[in-house]
């Protein structure tokens, strides 16, 4: 009796993860620290001096965390209900923040009372930040007013209405100490200037506006509302350089790292992109548990802390640059100790004694060999082997069609066990690598529970779950074989072309000839 030999399982390349410059630096963060706050993280900003600790802005309360805190080392709470937008001078001693209230209260980054409380607004302030003069504020909410204060009296120096809708995001030059720009849910943002009554610019996003950055130059300005992530050119009087649709959400947030050379965007769909901001592509992504509505790097990119619905703080911190040292390595045994008697030839009185080696079989080996098909089938459907190796269960259902026991393995099958199957066979049978084996199954599982249709309605679902894949597959290889079609007649035309291009040529010279030789 012959031994029995193991399913053979057709090995496939994998294509490797593109490893780029981008990816190593942006993975250099540790494990992420989680904080709970008290309710949704609204608002994160670091401060833009050394020790270079952040502000935070959920419910009622601003905390300030140092960088490596996760204790809060100061608390401002002097709010009666939700607080928005807390953000530092560009000095850092002074911290400002709207209100639910409609006021704007000012703080000293060493105490606890606020210095200055402008009143103004009637509605919810969720807009607030200094101009780079920092002697004054500007504010904006849902009254659909933007709004500046002056500092040393505590005053308002002027008042915009333009807008339409709720004002919910705003930043200032950090070249004009004059120019600051508000996104507001009537799809526009304003670009205003302190010496002028009125805006001087107005773009159209086409959604509602989330977040505004303005590049450090001042020349860019960037648009978040929807899903879109917009780009354009303030110099050129508000003209659309690039439209980015690379979420499957509302972008909730924006943020530049400490070169400018990367723009990062969160959105609603857990996922934070990082794009380069000379091609605009997505360079990198992070993933996490909820969706996100703040996101704020620090100062050479040491931190990055992001703030979600759930009121939880991601806070990524990046690794230290180890240093290799040089060690005394021991002494390893000469090579020819390892390869010692490796070459020798036994000699004719020798007495060789061969180990024998020990095949240990897999469990659907073992099973295959004792003839219990179904058994075997049931082995390589359960879950690692059918979601991370598929291509061993699919070697053993064409070891089954090769034994012409597939069919008996594939009958007798409860409604739990026809789900589990029909599942994978719709999910693998539009990979090529798969295709004709698992057609031969679809068919097979078909004419067998054909008498069973409609007596359970997970087993209808995934039928037609099996039916909508095929017929798209089907789409799929009509549209490609025109595209095949079209493609073969332009190389047609084009060879076409070229031999006659040879041939005049050819005739032209062959004309040339006979005339030099005539003369």
């Amino acid at each position: 009796m012959a031994a029995y030999k193991p399913v053979v399982v057709q090995g496939f390349p994998k294509l490797g993860e593109r490893i780029t410059q981008d990816t190593v630096y942006w993975r250099g963060y540790k494990t992420p620290v989680q904080i709970k706050e008290f309710g949704a993280v609204n608002k994160i900003d670091f401060s833009p001096v050394s020790p270079y600790n952040y502000a935070v802005t959920a419910s009622s309360r601003i905390h300030i965390y140092g960088r490596y805190s996760q204790e809060p080392i100061k608390t401002f709470s002097r709010f009666k209900d939700a607080a928005y937008c807390a953000t530092y001078r560009d000095d850092g001693n002074l911290l400002v923040a709207g209100s639910e209230e409609g006021s704007i209260r000012l703080f000293d980054v060493s105490g606890r009372a606020p210095l200055r409380q402008f009143d103004g607004h009637t509605k919810p302030v969720h807009v607030v930040g200094f101009l780079s003069d920092k002697y004054r504020v500007f504010s904006a909410g849902d009254d659909y007013a933007s709004s500046l204060w002056d500092i040393p009296s505590g005053t308002e120096i002027i008042s915009y209405s333009e807008h339409t809708d709720y004002v919910r995001c705003g930043c200032a030059s950090k070249v004009n100490a004059d120019v600051f720009i508000t996104g507001s849910y009537d799809h526009t943002v304003k670009l205003f200037d302190t010496r002028v009554k009125n805006s001087v610019m107005t773009i159209e996003h086409g959604q509602p506006v989330e977040s505004v950055l303005l590049f450090p130059s001042g020349g860019l300005l960037v648009s978040a509302g929807g899903r879109y992530v917009k780009v354009w050119d303030v110099l050129k009087g508000g003209q659309l350089l690039v439209s980015l649709k690379n979420h499957h959400k509302t972008v909730t947030c924006l943020c530049l790292n400490s070169s400018g050379q990367r723009l990062l965007s969160g959105s609603l769909d857990r996922h934070v992109k990082i794009y380069s901001t000379t091609s605009y592509k997505v360079v990198h992504s992070f993933n996490y548990a909820t969706s996100i509505l703040s996101l704020a790097l620090s100062p050479e990119d040491e931190t990055i802390v992001v703030g979600m619905t759930n009121g939880v703080l991601n806070v990524k911190h990046r690794k230290p640059e180890v240093r290799k040292e040089k060690t005394v390595k021991k002494r390893q045994p000469a090579y020819r100790t390892y390869v010692k008697g490796r070459s020798y030839m036994p000699k004719q009185e020798d007495f060789c004694v061969s180990k024998p080696v020990k095949h240990v079989l897999r469990k659907y080996d073992k099973l295959l060999k004792s003839f219990q098909s179904s058994k075997a089938l049931d082995a390589v459907l359960e879950s690692p082997i059918r979601l991370y190796t598929p291509e061993v269960t699919v070697a053993v259902m064409q070891e089954l069609h090769r034994r012409g026991t597939l069919r008996s393995a594939l009958a007798g099958r409860d409604e739990k066990q026809i789900n589990l199957l029909l599942t994978f066979v719709a999910r693998r049978v539009i990979d090529p690598r798969f295709t004709s084996i698992l057609v031969t199954v679809a068919d097979i599982i078909t004419d067998i529970y054909q008498p069973v249709v409609g007596q359970s309605a997970i087993v209808d679902r995934q039928f037609l779950k099996l039916q909508k894949a095929i017929g798209k597959e089907i789409d799929y290889q009509e549209e490609l074989l025109e595209v095949l079609g079209m493609m073969d007649t332009l190389f047609a035309t084009f060879t076409r072309k070229r031999a006659t291009y040879l041939e005049e040529n050819k005739s032209n010279g062959l004309g040339e000839t006979i005339e030099t030789n005539m003369n």
